[in-house]
């Protein structure tokens, strides 16, 4: 091996870069997608469903960013969990997490599809996205729906970005989330200077039928929305100055989002109502941006469009931020000697952990074949499971080793930690009921995603350990000739 491919990754990545890589993900298609879900199931207070979320998130927030700046190295949780836990337990946590960002992938592909074929539509390219025919693939002589193509072209094209610079897609990630912040907040002004915005649509704040409980579900089904920040973390190694600025971004990219998320359900809810919301589903934001924005406007036409121009936008950031931190989980579990060592190594001319990419591209392709909702279902339900166990280490890590150099120690401790675990156990309980009732299939691929780890895990212990004993033997047998 080479040293050029053993080195590590360069530290390319500012405090912004490292914040919008956060962002990027939070603020994706959740924010026009989720929305209407909350308020389907809890009326107006989908307001507090997302504000409570972010204050459930905030608590492992703490936990992310003290084991961030004690253990500055790339992969986020599962690096955190190799250092303080057992051998199998930390492969499964990073196994875990390298296939929820992969199927949060193949998610954010099939939802960045429609937008792009109805934002070519407003501009008359194409005809309306349900009505866009298939393309014929010449080689196996069949026909493909056109968004389906389009899920690949997108994964393909941020792939090879990510393969062959870091800086660049850390760039592209802080270019297309700063053009999709600031869409939604010329929403937001619009919104709140419309005259169809009024603070009655707030009352009565809990529905009628269920009162506050109907909150707890639509947390549990709308927490992906904060799942991301976490990604940060997976390119430790890449950010400059890491044990100060790591923290720094985790922090900044969830009070930013928390503040967008609210500012959105906002206006949402007090122009349209409610249940005008619920109605709408997923393109509930779409909706009420068209009935309040003026129509007419260069280039963009109208709100709608502007919308559906953001949500593009919206899929491809969080689309890119997925790519980048699942590769990283894999390079971290290769350089570990946890999965094929070819998957830990830097390639010599671009610098990128280009094989770890391609692998985690080749899963995330795959996955673009499994429906929507189970793919979000897992999805959440590893990161949750993820969550737990990261909160889990922060208390063993400060009990092993309480004099370890912690540039940033999380203040109340063992409070956040303990109250994150007990959230993010009551939200994984909630999950996997809703699961068990609406989404079997979601929860035994979850199971079978597990049982394959691992059998590959006892696969690569066994291939290794013959290896080392090869390697012995070989070198006893060298020994005596090398005296001679």
């Amino acid at each position: 091996m080479s040293k050029s491919q053993t080195r590590s990754p360069e530290a390319e990545l500012g405090l912004l870069d490292a914040t919008m890589i956060g962002m990027g993900a939070m603020i994706g298609a959740g924010i026009f997608v989720l929305t209407g879900l909350a308020a389907e199931i809890a009326g107006p207070a989908a307001i507090l469903v997302f504000a409570l979320n972010g204050v459930v998130t905030a608590f492992t927030g703490l936990s992310y960013a003290e084991l961030a700046a004690s253990i500055p190295k790339s992969g986020g949780g599962y690096a955190f969990v190799r250092e303080i836990f057992d051998d199998f337990a930390s492969f499964i946590m990073g196994w875990m997490l390298w296939f929820a960002y992969m199927i949060a992938g193949a998610l954010y592909a099939l939802g960045f599809a429609p937008n792009f074929l109805e934002l070519l539509h407003v501009y008359g390219v194409v005809p309306p996205p349900d009505q866009v025919g298939a393309v014929a693939v010449p080689v196996i002589d069949a026909a493909l729906p056109l968004a389906f193509v389009l899920a690949f072209v997108a994964v393909l094209g941020l792939v090879a970005l990510n393969a062959v610079s870091t800086a660049a897609s850390g760039s592209v990630e802080t270019i297309f989330t700063i053009i999709k912040v600031s869409i939604l907040v010329v929403f937001v002004a619009f919104g709140l200077a419309s005259p169809m915005f009024s603070g009655a649509e707030f009352q009565p704040l809990f529905p009628q039928s269920s009162g506050a409980a109907a909150v707890l579900p639509a947390m549990g089904l709308t927490f992906i929305a904060f799942e991301g920040y976490d990604l940060i973390t997976t390119v430790t190694e890449e950010v400059q100055n890491p044990r100060e600025n790591i923290p720094k971004a985790i922090f900044i990219s969830l009070a930013v989002t928390v503040v967008v998320y609210l500012a959105v359900v906002t206006v949402a809810i007090g122009t349209l109502g409610a249940e005008g919301l619920a109605d709408a589903g997923e393109a509930g934001i779409a909706t009420a941006a068209t009935s309040f924005m003026p129509t007419g406007l260069p280039i963009i036409q109208n709100g709608g469009a502007l919308i559906v121009f953001g949500a593009v936008f919206s899929t491809l950031t969080a689309l890119n931020a997925v790519v980048i931190a699942s590769s990283r989980v894999a390079f971290s579990m290769g350089r570990e000697g946890q999965l094929l060592p070819s998957i830990g190594q830097i390639h010599h001319r671009y610098g990128t952990p280009f094989v770890a990419i391609l692998a985690s591209a080749v899963v995330m392709l795959g996955s673009v074949a499994l429906p929507t909702q189970s793919a979000g279902n897992m999805s959440s339900l590893f990161f949750l499971l993820s969550f737990i166990i990261v909160n889990v280490a922060v208390i063993r890590l400060r009990r092993e080793r309480p004099n370890m150099n912690r540039p940033y120690e999380m203040p109340f401790y063992p409070a956040p930690p303990l109250i994150g675990i007990a959230l993010n156990l009551l939200l994984t309980g909630v999950l996997v009921e809703y699961l068990l009732r609406t989404d079997p299939l979601a929860l035994a691929l979850s199971m079978a995603w597990i049982l394959l780890g691992a059998l590959v895990y006892f696969a690569l212990k066994r291939v290794k350990g013959q290896s080392d004993r090869e390697q012995a033997a070989a070198a006893t047998e060298i020994t005596p000739e090398a005296e001679d």
